[in-house]
C-alpha cells in the first residue's frame, strides 16, 4: 500500500544543510497498522509529512495504493491526498465549527456532496467514533479524548484508504489513549483502513501495531513484522518492548552464561525453562521477565542464567531452540579469560 524508496529530505541551513531523511526505505502493507518509532529529532515527523507531500521530498519515491506521489503536482496530487487521512497531535480542529462541521470540512473541500448528504456523512462518522451525542458540541467543550476521536471522523470523511497518525495520543493520558489506540484499531479493521504512525511511546506499539520500524537520525535502524522482531536475535525494538535491564558483563557473572528467551505463541503456556532445569539437572537462575500483550497475542520473555561457560551451555540452548523459543545470548565466559570472542560469534 506504502512504498518508499531511497528517501532524502534535506533542509537549508545557514552554516550547512540539515538532512532529516537520509536514504529511507520502508513498506507498508495493505490493511496494516504500522508503527515509526525512536527519539525526538530522528526524522519521524519529515517521514509521515513525506508520504502525503505536506513535505516534499528531496530525492526518492513515495507511492501509494500504486500511485507514485512524487511524479504528481498540481490537481493530481490534491486528488490523491483527498485518499490519505492525517491525524494529528494537537488536534487542528477549528474553534469556530461544531464537531459535525469539522468533519463536513473536507467534504466541503472535495465539493461532491450537497449540504445533506454532508451532514449525513459526518453524523455517520461521528458515530462510528461514538460520539453522536456531540454532533453540535464546539471543540472548547470537548475532553482531549473527544477532540482527537473528532479528528479521526474527519480525517475519515473522503473515504481514505491510508491513515496517517502523528503522535496522535502523545498528548493524552494513559486512559484515553487506550480509548483512542482502539478505536484506531477498529477503523483498521471495520474499515480495512491502512495505518501509519509514528510515536515516541513503545506501549502504543504493542497496543496496536502488526509492524514497526526504529528510525535514528534519518535512517531506519531497524524493521518488521512485530513476530519477526521477537523472534530476531539482537533486536533493539525487542529490547524495548520487553524491559528486562541493561545486558550484564559477562566479568561479572564469572563462569555464567546469561541468556534473554521469548516466549510466543503455544510455548508461552509450557513450562520449559522447568523441563530444561530437571533435564539437564541444571540450576536455572531468573534475572528477570516480564509478559506483555503486544497487539492481542500474548508474549513472554526471561532472563536467566545458566551455570557454566557458553560452551558447557550449548546442549541447554539448542533444547530452548529446538521447542521454537528464541534464545539470545547477552552475557557469557567462552574460555578461560573470556577474551576475543564477541556475543555474535558465541550465539552463532
Amino acid at each position: 500500500m506504502i512504498e518508499i524508496k531511497n528517501l532524502t529530505k534535506v533542509y537549508p541551513a545557514r552554516d550547512r544543510p540539515v538532512t532529516a531523511l537520509d536514504g529511507v526505505d520502508l513498506s507498508v502493507a495493505a490493511g496494516e497498522v504500522y508503527g515509526v518509532v525512536g527519539q525526538s529529532g530522528a526524522g519521524k515527523s519529515t517521514l509521515i509529512r513525506c508520504v502525503n507531500l505536506l513535505e516534499r521530498p528531496t530525492s526518492g519515491t513515495v507511492t501509494v495504493a500504486g500511485r507514485e506521489l512524487t511524479a504528481l503536482s498540481g490537481r493530481q496530487l490534491r486528488a490523491e491526498r483527498r485518499r490519505i487521512g492525517m491525524v494529528f497531535q494537537h488536534f487542528n480542529l477549528l474553534s469556530s465549527r461544531t464537531a459535525r462541521e469539522n468533519v463536513e470540512l473536507p467534504l466541503e473541500i472535495e465539493g461532491r456532496l450537497t449540504r445533506r448528504e454532508r451532514r449525513a456523512k459526518a453524523d455517520e462518522l461521528l458515530d462510528v467514533v461514538g460520539l453522536a451525542d456531540r454532533a453540535g458540541a464546539h471543540p472548547a467543550q470537548l475532553s482531549g479524548g473527544q477532540k482527537q476521536r473528532v479528528g479521526i471522523a474527519r480525517a475519515l470523511a473522503a473515504e481514505p484508504h491510508v491513515l496517517l497518525s502523528d503522535e496522535a495520543t502523545s498528548a493524552l493520558d494513559p486512559e484515553t489513549t487506550r480509548s483512542v489506540l482502539k478505536l484506531l484499531k477498529e477503523v483498521n479493521e471495520r474499515l480495512g483502513v491502512t495505518v501509519l504512525l509514528i510515536t515516541h511511546e513503545m506501549e502504543v506499539v504493542k497496543a496496536v501495531c502488526d509492524s514497526a520500524a526504529l528510525m535514528r537520525e534519518g535512517r531506519i535502524a531497524e524493521s518488521g513484522t512485530i513476530a519477526e522482531l521477537l523472534t530476531r536475535e539482537h533486536s533493539e525494538l525487542a529490547r524495548e518492548l520487553f524491559q528486562l535491564g541493561p545486558a550484564p558483563e559477562a566479568s561479572g557473572q564469572p563462569d555464567t552464561t546469561v541468556l534473554d528467551v521469548t516466549f510466543h505463541g503455544d510455548s508461552t503456556a509450557q513450562p520449559l525453562v522447568s523441563q530444561l532445569a530437571r533435564t539437564y539437572s541444571v540450576d536455572v537462575t531468573i534475572l528477570g521477565a516480564a509478559i506483555e500483550t503486544v497487539n492481542g497475542q500474548t508474549v513472554g520473555r526471561m532472563r536467566i542464567g545458566l551455570p557454566g561457560r557458553f560452551e558447557e551451555n550449548v546442549v541447554p540452548i539448542g533444547f530452548l531452540r529446538e521447542r521454537g523459543l528464541n534464545v539470545e545470548v547477552v552475557a557469557a565466559d567462552v574460555a578461560a579469560g573470556g577474551t576475543g570472542h564477541s556475543l555474535e560469534e558465541v550465539a552463532s
